[in-house]
């Protein structure tokens, strides 16, 4: 049997995966309340959780021992990610380990960038951009990594763009790369924009897995409210209206969970078989984590829209996180393209 055959099918978790998810599901869960993101919304950053998850090691497990890091694999960084997004962690992690593994591929990376005391951002927009960009991290992030044509480069300014504020609520800013104080080319050429790409399918993997645990806590919210409210003498809970949505949520964390492992698999183990796996989780989260977190504000009524409602904080995020990356329709029309070009190349070979 091929040695990847059974695991191609099979996407259950090791007990190590278990110990690692719960460990930082333990850590979110001591120092990452609403609370704590109501509190992070004006600059979309929380300096304090994110030099404690550094010290746990989420932003050094990213790359090899070689680089000083723990040779985590994408799968082990999709259940990091969905305890991000499970708690809306107002940190950059999710740009930085991108960005630190798309570093440590092109010949080198900045220790600091490593350990997480120098944050990197990322340009995580799948068309090629030229002149000033939006980019998620960018109020935050000591150096970000660019697509410049055909070279890679990581470009710094002295002083940190001013965040927009944005749906999303990320230290989202202005950055020009023309205008950086420092900019180094970290590779030049077709090898170069593989690797970017292959950052921009990782960076799509692991906003897919946030998303699906984004989807799970707005789920775990609306059925904890609907199990309190009661109409003509029974829980809204028993009714189809709302036992109906809140299983079709359940649906979607699963299988928003296990098409973001498939395809975080396949990335690191089998990049050229299944190329649109990552751009399919990106596409199918980005969509339904905006149609569940409304309809958690839905079953919550009157309170679900107000500001102070958790409900609302999941919602504003599930439509403004993907956008970090530009359209997701541009992503659509990759993933047909990558399709498109393997049917084509099946049906000239079997002629």
């Amino acid at each position: 049997m091929d040695r990847y055959e059974l695991r191609r099918l099979d996407y259950s978790l090791t007990e190590d995966h278990k110990d690692l998810q719960a460990a930082y599901r333990q850590l979110f869960d001591s120092h990452c309340s609403i609370e704590t993101v109501w509190a992070a919304e004006e600059s979309g950053y929380d300096k304090s959780l994110w030099e404690r998850l550094c010290a746990m090691g989420a932003s050094s497990m990213a790359v090899g021992e070689q680089a000083g890091g723990d040779g985590a694999t994408l799968v082990d960084l999709a259940l990091v990610a969905e305890e991000v997004g499970r708690v809306l962690a107002p940190v950059p992690w999710i740009d930085h380990v991108v960005a630190v593994r798309l570093w440590e591929r092109l010949g080198g990376v900045d220790p600091e960038a490593v350990a997480g005391t120098r944050i990197v951002g990322l340009d995580p927009r799948i068309e090629v951009s030229t002149g000033r960009r939006l980019i998620g991290s960018g109020a935050v992030a000591d150096q970000i990594i660019v697509r410049d044509g055909d070279d890679v480069i990581v470009v710094g300014h002295d002083t940190r763009s001013e965040r927009v504020n944005n749906l999303a609520r990320l230290p989202m800013a202005w950055v020009d790369p023309a205008a950086a104080d420092r900019r180094v080319v970290l590779g030049s050429g077709p090898d170069a924009v593989v690797e970017y790409v292959r950052a921009l399918d990782e960076w799509r993997v692991l906003t897919a897995a946030a998303l699906a645990g984004l989807v799970e806590q707005t789920m775990t919210i609306a059925a904890e409210f609907a199990k309190t409210r009661y109409t003509l003498g029974v829980p809204i809970s028993t009714l189809q209206a709302i036992s109906h949505p809140l299983a079709n949520m359940a649906i979607v964390v699963q299988g928003g969970r296990g098409l973001s492992r498939r395809a975080a698999w396949f990335l690191d183990n089998e990049p050229d078989e299944r190329p649109e796996l990552a751009g399919c989780a990106f596409v199918f989260m980005a969509e339904e984590a905006a149609k569940a977190a409304t309809m958690a504000v839905h079953i919550q009524g009157g309170l679900g829209v107000s500001a102070e409602a958790a409900a609302t904080a999941y919602l504003i995020r599930a439509r403004g996180w993907p956008l970090a990356g530009g359209d997701p329709g541009i992503t659509a029309r990759r993933i047909a393209e990558i399709c498109a070009e393997r049917e084509a190349a099946a049906v000239a070979a079997a002629k």
